[in-house]
């Protein structure tokens, strides 16, 4: 009962010969039908193999992608079952939780189908554990739960750098757009030292100082915020830009002129990632850090010729003597391109998840498990 009354695997007792379902996240990356990256499915390792040496009948279950609530072959898990049978053998896995509409309308009837024939339930889905849907909110009702080791380690992470952070704590915060993010950085400048603003939302930001963008992304209707956010005198903002005219991201072929410039940019050029000033500047604040935790990248970073701010984030993570935290997402995606991800002190698996448990301190995952059956 470490983490918030929720109950963990030891408290389940005696599992031998028993049927235990586990919900994990193995929605992951594939191209061309081959598994791209497995990095959830090796967290979860942890948690299956304790359950089959406790000598139980483990059956897995997972979404992928968003098959709309019908079978689609695209979506398939054999490939994943496939996978999983090299790294967990005699774990079985089954098909695409999302080919059902129960499992996101949160169907009761779906949860009585999934729980059929089990005797203890293991949620180990950290990425899907902000959720109500059938399989992370359900089972709990019906069975005897808990936490797998997975998620346990996510929130004792997570938390304890929200709550309890080595100072200075820094947060970096990139993406597209300020409205997503908007309620997890209030939350975090309740607790951080600094917030470092990078990728399309800093151009909200800077409008709201009085910058001419150009044609950057902005959200007209978030400019107000911003500037409201902005009197916390807590958050770093680009000091120049690397800005794109003409021409199309992801194609270096169709032209256009790229340059560095300075946070006001003329219409017609769009700003795509931070410039090197403020890489430089950036860098810094990160390198004195005590702890820091990244989510979004500084800019299009997928395209090679707007890389770099990115780069030096994920760079000057690496070499920080702080206790660093990615949480998911791009940000990882970014981390693994750079080859820091073996230097990062804890690489979450869940994007979305780990922005609303800063945010609320809960998850429905970790609610359910709470409220279950004892």
């Amino acid at each position: 009962m470490a983490i918030f009354g929720v109950p963990e695997l030891d408290d389940l007792g005696d599992l031998d010969g028993k049927s235990v379902l586990v919900r994990v996240d193995f929605n992951v990356p594939m191209s061309g039908g081959e598994i791209t990256d497995d990095l959830r499915m090796q967290a979860a390792l942890p948690t299956l193999s304790w359950l089959q040496e406790k000598g139980a009948k483990v059956t897995a279950c997972s979404h992928r992608g968003r098959p709309k609530g019908e079978p689609n072959p695209e979506f398939s898990m054999d490939p994943v079952r496939a996978h999983l049978a090299t790294l967990a053998p005699g774990v079985e896995l089954l098909e695409n939780l999302r080919f059902n509409p129960g499992e996101t309308a949160n169907d009761p009837a779906f949860v009585a189908e999934l729980v059929s024939g089990h005797d203890a339930y293991v949620n180990d889905a950290f990425g899907a554990s902000h959720r109500s849907h059938a399989s992370i909110v359900g089972p709990p009702r019906h069975l005897p739960s808990a936490a797998g080791r997975l998620l346990a380690k996510e929130v004792e992470v997570l938390l304890g750098v929200r709550d309890s952070p080595r100072r200075p704590f820094v947060a970096i915060m990139g993406g597209a757009k300020i409205s997503d993010k908007l309620a997890v950085i209030e939350s975090l400048l309740e607790h951080v030292d600094s917030i470092i603003i990078g990728g399309g939302m800093a151009f909200t930001f800077l409008k709201a100082k009085g910058h001419n963008i150009g044609d950057s992304l902005l959200e007209p209707d978030m400019i107000e915020t911003c500037g409201r956010l902005l009197e916390s005198g807590k958050i770093h903002l680009p000091e120049d830009i690397t800005a794109l005219s003409g021409g199309k991201l992801f194609d270096p072929e169709a032209g256009g002129e790229v340059r560095q410039a300075g946070i006001s940019l003329a219409s017609g050029w769009m700003g795509v990632d931070i410039g090197p000033y403020s890489a430089a500047l950036f860098t810094d604040v990160i390198l004195d850090a005590g702890t820091v935790l990244w989510n979004g990248p500084m800019g299009v970073f997928e395209d090679p010729r707007f890389e770099a701010g990115t780069r030096s984030i994920a760079e000057a993570m690496a070499e920080s003597k702080a206790f660093t935290v990615v949480g998911g997402g791009d940000s990882a995606a970014a981390a693994k391109q750079f080859g820091v991800d073996g230097d990062i002190d804890h690489m979450s698996t869940g994007g979305g998840a780990s922005l609303e448990l800063i945010e609320k301190g809960d998850l429905p995952g970790l609610a359910a498990l709470r409220d279950g059956i004892k």
